[in-house]
């Protein structure tokens, strides 16, 4: 079997496999991108938060996301039961970017591995990795090219960006509960045509269930004129809905009020997804032969959009303990790669728990806001989730119990 090495192999050419690749790339380390599908493709995951372009900039790629004609977005919309509250994005406590973009991934994912190849990244697209060795001196990846013909890959280190596919967790039996429960979402794509003047469009809007508010929708607008519809709850909440998952999504659509008005007009000529069981965890996140990056680690809920956001922060801190570590240096992965991460994910985590104990929702929807506290909520849902001046970071679970109690009470 043919033998190749590299310094550097990344499992996965999605958001944290590009980011990534270009930032070793930058730094003059060799790196080699397997991919299994080819682009574009479809993911969800398409409402993204500033904090990403923080990333995106670093990565030098600012300039072709900034071209590519996505739908502006400067901050989220919720909706309960008539009442309507949102969040600037620019209006927030954390220095850095204060708006973004939405955007359908499959454009968005392949405009970033192409600006990756245009920064001189190598992509095999259609390569897919069948097991891996970890315990020789250096690990090896066998891989299946796009002929079906086996050869392995050599690296120094693996980057696992493989998302929902968690190639490196599966192979090396990693996979742990998530400590939330499971949930499912289904979800299309559809022709909107909205229009009311009150509705924002550069917001994402997040509408809550009028009789179950652990039941969410997604309405994600794009500059097209279509958006991204999709409702999320647990599993036995659609078993009184239609098997067909178009006509469920139509009678759910009708069952919130706003939403009822907003689509009444809107056409879904696009298949159904569905996704179920997403939370994910792992057992170790980094060693010093690999790293699992955004989603191949772990995975909360989409209500706050973090996906994205949290797969581009983690390449960014694997690369900077990488490039050390190739340097040389010795690296300890735990406190200087996982718990670091960690800190945000855990941040992100409270708010997910708190969104469907309701605690959150108290939060978000109290009429009289504090607005130094809104501020630095609004950080949070923005994706800096790691600034640990912020004290709603700093001390999560407690600063978010503590203020859902005040609002309750209020």
């Amino acid at each position: 079997m043919k033998l190749e090495t590299t310094q550097v192999a990344i499992i996965g050419a999605g958001p944290s496999g590009a980011i990534a690749a270009a930032l070793l790339n930058q730094k003059g380390i060799d790196v080699l991108v397997l991919e299994k599908t080819t682009f574009p493709r479809f993911s969800i995951g398409e409402s993204l938060l500033p904090a990403c372009m923080e990333s995106i900039r670093a990565a030098g790629m600012l300039d072709a996301v900034n071209e590519a004609g996505f739908q502006f977005k400067n901050g989220a919309a919720f909706n309960r039961e008539g009442r309507y509250i949102s969040f600037d994005f620019t209006d927030k406590f954390s220095p850095g970017a204060g708006t973004t973009y939405q955007v359908q991934r499959a454009v968005f994912d392949k405009v970033l591995a192409d600006d990756a190849e245009r920064q001189g990244v190598t992509i095999r697209y259609q390569h897919e990795i069948e097991a891996v060795d970890v315990n020789a001196d250096k690990p090896v990846l066998y891989v299946k090219d796009t002929q079906g013909e086996p050869y392995q890959l050599q690296a120094d280190f693996i980057l696992d960006a493989s998302g929902f596919g968690r190639v490196l967790p599966r192979l090396l039996e990693l996979e742990s509960p998530s400590c939330l429960p499971p949930r499912q979402a289904i979800f299309t794509h559809i022709v909107d045509n909205i229009d009311a003047t009150e509705y924002d469009r550069d917001k994402i809007l997040i509408s809550v269930h009028p009789d179950n508010h652990d039941v969410w929708y997604w309405l994600i607008p794009f500059s097209n004129g279509t958006c991204s519809f999709g409702i999320v709850g647990e599993p036995g909440f659609f078993a009184n809905y239609p098997d067909d998952q178009i006509e469920a999504i139509k009678q759910l659509a009708s069952e919130e009020p706003w939403l009822a008005q907003l689509l009444a007009n809107a056409e879904y000529p696009n298949q159904p997804g569905m996704i179920g069981g997403y939370s994910a965890n792992v057992s170790t996140l980094a060693t010093d032969k690999f790293a699992l990056l955004g989603n191949a680690g772990e995975f909360l809920d989409p209500v706050f959009s973090s996906g994205v956001t949290i797969a581009m922060k983690s390449a960014e801190l694997a690369v900077n303990s990488l490039s050390r570590q190739l340097s040389g240096e010795k690296v300890d992965w735990l406190n200087e790669y996982e718990k670091p991460l960690l800190r945000g994910v855990d941040t992100f985590r409270c708010y997910v728990e708190g969104w469907y104990k309701g605690t959150l929702q108290d939060v978000i929807f109290y009429p009289s806001p504090d607005p130094k506290i809104k501020r630095m909520v609004c950080s949070i849902l923005a994706g800096y989730a790691w600034d640990t001046d912020n004290p709603y970071v700093d001390e999560p679970v407690r600063r978010l119990e503590t203020l859902a109690k005040i609002c309750a009470e209020a």
